[in-house]
């Protein structure tokens, strides 16, 4: 008996699945709504809109996201739900409510259908005024005789349009006390009616008068200040992350190699008596070679008469000399290379920790980019992508490589291994290229695809 207990509790747990994870979301997005009205006025939950410090606007951030978050899985889990389990077939319920004049109870119908829509549209709402905004947006302009424009658009500014759309349509449903709304045209009828409307006038024309129409609207001059305060701040910040960025490590990479690394490094090098003088036997090929040349330019300025002849013992004493000089030179370079390796391994720590901290400015300062690199021409962004793959993964690329990782080999006090030199330059320029030619298919392609189209005329 308590098996079949259970196992009907189950049945009944699982057949719930879908009734209890769209409560669930629904709940999360009235729950945005309720900051939204509590705190910044029915707008979005953004700094544009509210007045509050780092850390305020930091809570409210993390209470969106985690509440978008909870949105998406319960609907994802609804989805999955709905395509294995029905929901309920009862298409009314009934509430029993207690009568204001005595202690009957009244029978309240509900349409059950109708409030799964509202409930969906209230949470396709709220997605939808915080949906990332992957493309270019554009804005419909619509004039007294039924003509449109499309145009693109700042991305602030459609997102409170959409915003303002899906304020308008939860209202519009709630008014209508429930009832399901008229299904939305799908993409292809709204792109063929678009273009019906578009050919009626020059876009150039239409244009002309919707920035007519911006420069008569009272509110145009505020809303252009306020539009370039944000941007201000926000280039401001990005700029300013993007120089800590880039001095915070540096100075932290001097400062522990001077006042932290170094005396350390140098006391137990000082206390060791059998310290190396050369960390590899490219270091001591070196200092052979210079010293070896040094012999041979003294004894050839002796025979031209550039330097007075010295005896066989004399030379030998200045050979001496310069080999306590090289040796010298070597062994403080050594320390160096040992004190690089931990001081690079603290300021990537310190860059590490400025990327975890500071997410906020990580965002500023993404925006900031994307606002550059999206704001310049087809042509442009065309000879950049060249110029980088070019450097990176072009032909005569492999010289770059080589010469960079010899270098980071002598800076670390490494041997320049040869094959393993040639082996990284024979794979990872392929992977790059791989990955450039994926991201250009996949994400540029769809973006701005006449920077597609401008970058292969250019590259052929």
């Amino acid at each position: 008996m308590q098996n079949s207990g259970f196992f009907r509790s189950a049945q009944r747990w699982f057949l719930r699945t879908p009734e209890r994870a769209l409560n669930q979301a629904y709940e999360a997005a009235q729950m945005i709504e309720a900051i939204e009205r509590e705190y910044f006025g029915g707008n979005l939950i953004s700094a544009r809109y509210g007045s509050y410090g780092d850390s305020a606007m930091d809570y409210f951030q993390g209470e969106l996201k985690k509440y978008l978050n909870l949105i998406r899985v319960r609907m994802a889990e609804f989805r999955a739900s709905r395509s294995v389990v029905r929901v309920s077939d009862a298409r009314v319920m009934e509430v029993q409510v207690p009568v204001a004049d005595g202690d009957e109870l009244a029978v309240n119908v509900i349409d059950q259908q109708a409030l799964f829509f509202r409930k969906l549209r209230l949470i396709d709402a709220v997605q939808v005024r915080y949906a990332n905004l992957e493309t270019s947006p554009e804005r419909v302009i619509t004039l007294a005789n039924g003509a449109a424009s499309l145009e693109p658009a700042p991305a602030s500014q459609v997102l409170r349009s959409r915003a303002d759309q899906a304020r308008a349509g939860q209202n519009g449903a709630g008014q209508n006390g429930g009832a399901i709304a008229s299904a939305p045209p799908t993409e292809g009828t709204k792109a063929a009616g678009l273009s019906d409307r578009v050919n009626v006038l020059p876009r150039s024309i239409l244009r002309t008068v919707d920035r007519i129409r911006q420069d008569l609207d009272p509110n145009a001059e505020q809303e252009v200040v306020e539009e370039f305060r944000a941007s201000k701040a926000k280039t401001t910040a990005g700029i300013r992350f993007l120089l800590l960025l880039v001095i915070v490590p540096l100075l932290t990479q001097q400062f522990t190699k001077t006042f932290v690394v170094g005396p350390v490094v140098d006391w137990f090098r000082a206390g060791t008596e059998q310290a190396d003088v050369f960390l590899n036997i490219e270091m001591e090929e070196e200092a052979l070679h210079e010293l070896q040349q040094f012999e041979e330019r003294l004894r050839f300025e002796m025979l031209i008469g550039k330097a007075p002849d010295l005896a066989e013992l004399d030379i030998e004493r200045e050979v001496r000399t310069k080999a306590t000089e090289i040796e010298e030179d070597y062994r403080d370079r050594s320390a160096s290379a040992v004190k690089n390796v931990f001081a690079d391994i603290l300021a990537a720590g310190a860059f590490a920790l400025l990327l975890i901290t500071r997410k906020q400015d990580v965002a500023n300062l993404k925006a900031f980019i994307d606002e550059i690199v999206y704001g310049l021409s087809d042509s442009a962004k065309a000879f950049i992508i060249i110029l980088f793959t070019d450097i990176f993964v072009g032909f005569h690329s492999p010289h770059g490589w080589e010469v960079l990782l010899e270098g980071l080999s002598r800076h670390f006090g490494f041997p320049a291994n040869r094959d393993f030199i040639f082996l990284f330059i024979a794979t990872f320029p392929v992977i790059l290229d791989t990955i450039f030619k994926y991201w250009i298919f996949r994400y540029l392609n769809r973006i701005s695809p006449s920077s597609v189209a401008t970058y292969k005329n250019m590259n052929e």
